[in-house]
């Protein structure tokens, strides 16, 4: 990793210019769109200059001077989460045949002392990206290529959780062309190897429901997950500079937590901390910082958790860049610490920039 003397000493003073990058092509693009707001809004609130630019649009016109793009007032209005999966086929459109960095973005972000990854999906977690600003010399928030490439691939992180002990739902990987066969489980769990946000998940219960679901899953990737559902109580974790935060309890009100669920204010009840026992908070916070080790994870993520009736903590996943919105997890974890919105976007900078002291 390249080493960036001085950035530490820059953040202390206030002189750090912040780019915001979020957007992008992912199917989480709009919970992504709405995570970069917030974030800049609270930054610019905090008192740092910010610049905020979408992964894939870019920006339309630069200045001579890029500094010029960094500003401590507030831009516009912020960006809300529609109840589905944004349409993809139509971002691409406004740029035809485009790659997946607009124009200007690197050269803004070579322009900042430091990027904050506003973006979630694949598309910003699963490493590429990051091993791209690596190259560049560039300064980012989050964990860096490897971890979140290993992260990204549930396949992968449940494999190295099981050799570390971490119990985690017992799985397979289907690929596409492969013949699937009947349902390994019945209840199972399908969604894509490398997808967030629950998009292309189904929950199955009945054997003609399996050929239906992975169908739906392969929409998005090549490679699907049927994994054992595990009835119990969803918890989540989050995790920053190694150290968890307080648990949340996840509690929908109809149905699974699924992509409406977590992003339409007033569908789910997220009561944290969570209401559990001591031992048991203090059982799976040491399990999310193990899950944190294990996959090589830097500066932040969260961890999800089944805690199945027995009170054996199954691990589902890790997130490495989680949702920023108003109605995430992580903020309200902040919340029960006593932090801000914009306290904890300036925390999560703080963890970051000691991957570059």
């Amino acid at each position: 990793m390249i080493k960036y003397p001085g950035i530490c000493e820059q953040w202390e003073a206030g002189t750090v210019k912040i780019a915001v990058i979020c957007g992008g092509l992912s199917n989480e693009r709009d919970v992504s769109l709405s995570s970069g707001a917030g974030i800049a809004r609270a930054l610019r609130e905090e008192g740092h200059a910010v610049a905020l630019a979408d992964l894939f649009l870019g920006l339309e016109e630069v200045p001579a001077a890029l500094d010029a793009l960094f500003t401590k007032e507030d831009r516009g209005p912020g960006q809300s989460v529609a109840e589905a999966a944004p349409d993809l086929e139509a971002v691409r459109a406004m740029r035809p045949g485009q790659g997946p960095i607009g124009p200007h973005v690197l050269e803004l972000c070579r322009a900042a002392d430091m990027v904050f990854l506003a973006l979630h999906g694949e598309e910003g977690e699963n490493g590429k990206l990051q091993a791209f600003f690596d190259l560049h010399g560039i300064r980012y928030t989050g964990s860096g290529y490897l971890g979140s490439a290993v992260a990204m691939n549930k396949a992968l992180s449940k494999a190295l959780m099981r050799a570390a002990g971490v119990p985690t739902p017992d799985s397979v990987t289907l690929r596409r062309g492969e013949k699937a066969g009947e349902a390994p489980w019945l209840p199972c769990v399908v969604k894509p190897c490398s997808g967030g946000s629950s998009v292309g998940t189904t929950i199955v219960r009945a054997p003609e429901d399996y050929a239906p679901a992975l169908e739906l899953a392969f929409r998005y990737e090549d490679s699907v997950l049927a994994e054992r559902f595990v009835p119990g109580r969803e918890l989540t974790v989050g995790v920053i500079d190694g150290r968890a935060m307080p648990v949340t309890e996840i509690i929908p009100k109809s149905g699974f937590y699924d992509y409406k669920n977590k992003y339409q204010p007033g569908m789910t009840d997220d009561p944290c901390p969570a209401p559990i026992t001591d031992d048991q908070t203090a059982a799976i916070q040491a399990l999310a910082e193990k899950v944190y080790r294990v996959l090589g994870l830097e500066a932040y993520g969260r961890v999800d958790f089944i805690m199945a009736k027995d009170g054996t903590f199954y691990c589902l996943e890790a997130n490495t860049l989680p949702g920023m919105t108003p109605t995430s997890l992580i903020p309200r974890m902040g919340a029960a610490m006593g932090m801000s919105y914009g306290q904890l976007c300036s925390r999560l900078i703080q963890a970051s920039l000691k991957k570059y002291a």
